[in-house]
């Protein structure tokens, strides 16, 4: 590693500063204050795209990219997070104790990005570019990621700083290989009305999508395995509605379901057209993800467990993000982070400042470790 070192209460400073901006309904204030400390902290190239998203590079440009990425919008606060300020507007609260740093965004994920932009600033990368992303829009389906990707962001390598803390064991910050993604459809049945006194006069729209309901319940989970882990999906039908009166048979119903998918496989909705009168329409499809390369998954391991005292391992995690829409574009991801499970978009949202400082760690090994993958 360089001589250079971020102590625990820079770390912790900066990682206080980003929590207390809000960025739930505008990001811009945020994303400023990070353009901002690593114009003033780094020699990096700065950048501010059009959509808000800000990057960061320094190393070699000539060498393949690995890239530290999070995002700085955050889901709406709850009632405690937030108090009126001097002027009146709203802020953030932000609290630390007992070791942990508490406020919204803190696990989910702005705690992430500030030891991500410590390391950035502070390590020796060996053997490629090293680049900092930050993206808006992450908790609105991956606005930012999307059109990062749509303008050229590939970079060969990434690290996604999202949590995967106390996966394998309490304490342990693990490495995950590969992530569920989510596709919302919806399930549109039409039929004729008629009055409920004769029914047959009618095509029934409920009954149609009860029928397509069933053909939903029959379907197999799609699963798979990465790098020797299982992953597993889901199918559950969420909602059902239709109808307009006690007395008239209904000439429309639509279905919700929620699928969660794997890197590879789908469930075989298509299947549900087989019902007369039954369209199904994907509203939302958050891909999955699975690390294509095992030596840049080895060589996060290997980082990790220098970071650590316990023993990390690579797991599955069960929610979408950003790591998604990267490797959909060939980019080889991991993702490591010091979110715990369960704190994100909580009201008591916090994450432990020991482990943020374990990431800082982790990401400056895993940049210079690069020769070993790039």
């Amino acid at each position: 590693m360089s001589d250079h070192a971020a102590s625990a209460e820079e770390l912790r400073a900066l990682a206080r500063e980003l929590v207390s901006i809000p960025s739930h309904d505008d990001p811009t204030a945020a994303g400023d204050a990070i353009e901002s400390w690593l114009r003033a902290e780094t020699d990096a190239a700065v950048e501010r795209d059009d959509h808000g998203n800000v990057f960061a590079r320094t190393g070699d440009p000539a060498a393949p990219t690995l890239a530290l990425v999070g995002h700085h919008d955050v889901v709406p606060p709850g009632e405690p997070q937030t108090e009126a300020g001097p002027d009146g507007t709203e802020s953030y609260v932000v609290e630390e104790r007992d070791g942990r740093l508490y406020g919204r965004g803190s696990a989910d994920m702005k705690g992430a990005v500030a030891a991500a932009m410590c390391a950035l600033r502070d390590a020796d990368p060996d053997g490629c570019e090293l680049c900092f992303a930050s993206f808006v829009g992450e908790e609105r389906g991956g606005v930012g990621a999307r059109a990062a990707v749509a303008d050229g962001f590939a970079p060969e390598y990434a690290v996604v700083g999202e949590g995967s803390t106390n996966y394998s064991g309490e304490g342990v910050t693990d490495v995950v290989v590969a992530h569920k993604g989510r596709r919302a459809s919806t399930l549109v049945a039409t039929g004729e009305s008629a009055h409920a006194s004769v029914p047959g006069e009618g095509a029934n729209a409920v009954y149609r999508a009860c029928d397509a309901v069933d053909v939903v319940r029959d379907l197999p989970f799609p699963e798979t395995t990465v790098r020797g882990e299982p992953v597993r999906g889901s199918l559950a039908v969420t909602g059902i509605d239709g109808g307009t009166a006690w007395n008239v048979v209904p000439d429309g119903c639509e279905v919700t379901v929620d699928e969660r998918t794997v890197p590879g496989e789908r469930a075989p909705l298509e299947r549900v057209e087989r019902v007369d009168g039954v369209e199904w329409t994907v509203d939302q499809d958050l891909p999955p993800m699975a690390c294509s390369d095992g030596a840049f998954a080895d060589t996060a391991l290997a980082a990790t467990r220098e970071a650590q005292s316990g023993t990390p391992d690579h797991v599955v995690k069960p929610h979408a993000t950003d790591a998604g829409w990267l490797a959909e574009t060939g980019t080889a991801c991991v993702i490591c982070g010091a979110a715990e499970s369960g704190e994100a978009h909580t009201d008591g949202e916090s994450v432990s400042l020991d482990v943020l400082d374990r990431c800082y760690r982790i990401y400056r090994e895993v940049a210079e470790r690069a020769s070993a993958f790039a």
